[in-house]
């Protein structure tokens, strides 16, 4: 707990004291956020591995993940909305 309160006060800026008034809700927020993280992700997977096209799909990830990375090296702005 002392770690989610020493993270958002550096994150954010907001006061040790007011972090350590909001330690409650910061804690079930981090556990709520975690639990979605693992639910979707065990999804993900499960519908990964069922899948028939694991490798093109792998494959287009990796393309993809490549090229964020490169245009985020190159400085490329892209458009918001």
């Amino acid at each position: 707990m002392t770690a989610i309160v020493v993270l958002t006060v550096w994150l954010t800026k907001l006061s040790f004291q007011r972090a350590i008034l909001l330690a409650p809700v910061l804690v079930v927020g981090v556990a709520a956020i975690a639990g979605l993280v693992m639910f979707w992700g065990r999804v993900g997977w499960d519908s990964f591995r069922r899948s028939g096209h694991q490798r093109a799909i792998a494959v287009g990830a990796m393309v993809l993940f490549v090229v964020l990375v490169v245009l985020s090296i190159l400085g490329v702005k892209l458009p918001h909305e």
